[in-house]
Parts: structure tokens; C-alpha cells; sequence
């Protein structure tokens, strides 16, 4: 099935792009709804949805957290920062054919993976060394 290209997907895209920060929906939302008060949280939610499922965008998902959205598509790893919920890329290269190297022992045919690592980001790191001299 064809998608057809819509004004409030190219709002979607367009906030995504220009958040580029692995944005949450809510965040992406809050910003579009400063320029286009009629627009609905739900409308959002499923053109976020529709971009990543055509591979416009790619949908960071973290255990237990909200879905964060990320406007650089290419294969690379996230991390998690488990004080304040944000997300970063990873500057390393893929691992190769790592899905080739998996074995399973449960009978799963491997589709896809992503891989986000959990850690406390460097501004965390230092309100916490601050907190800790007073």
C-alpha cells in the first residue's frame, strides 16, 4: 500500500529534523503544537509511526521508557541515560554481521536488532560530583 504524503507528516519529519536530539513523541508534539495549535497529539503519534515504519525516521525503542525518535536512519547503537531519559548515538562502527554470528538456540529466525547500552550521561556524571562536594 502506497502512503500518501500529508501535510502533517511533513510536520512530523520536519520536527524530528529539527529536534535531531532522539526526540519522544511528546517532545515532538510540544513543539509542533507551538505552530499549529489544532494539530492532534494522535495525528502525531501516527505519522511518527508511519515515518519510521518507511524507514524516514528511526524509532529508538528503551525498555520501560517512551519510544525516542531519531532523524539518522543508517545503521549505529544508542545509549541510555538512566537519570535523566535522554538519548545519544554511539560513535562506533556496526559490528559486522552480527546478525549472521547470533545463534539461536530457541528456533528464532532473526529479522533485525538494535542495540541501546544503559549508562549516566556526562551533564548527569557532573550534577552528581557537584551534589556529592556540598
Amino acid at each position: 500500500m502506497t502512503r500518501r504524503n500529508t501535510i502533517q507528516k511533513n510536520l512530523v519529519l520536519n520536527a524530528v529534523r529539527r529536534l535531531g536530539n532522539h526526540a519522544t513523541a511528546d517532545e515532538i508534539y510540544n513543539l509542533i503544537v507551538q505552530e499549529h495549535p489544532s494539530i492532534g497529539r494522535g495525528t502525531v503519534y501516527r505519522n511518527l509511526n508511519i515515518l519510521a515504519e518507511n524507514g524516514d525516521i528511526l524509532k529508538v525503542e528503551v525498555p520501560g521508557k517512551a519510544d525516542h525518535f531519531d532523524h539518522n536512519c543508517h545503521r549505529h547503537y544508542h545509549v541510555f541515560c538512566v537519570r535523566c531519559g535522554r538519548v545519544y548515538d554511539v560513535d562506533m562502527e556496526p559490528l559486522p554481521d552480527l546478525r549472521e554470528k547470533i545463534r539461536d538456540t530457541h528456533g528464532f529466525e532473526f529479522l533485525d536488532y538494535d542495540i541501546v547500552f544503559k549508562g549516566i550521561c556526562p551533564d548527569c556524571q557532573a550534577d552528581a560530583a557537584e551534589l556529592r562536594q556540598l
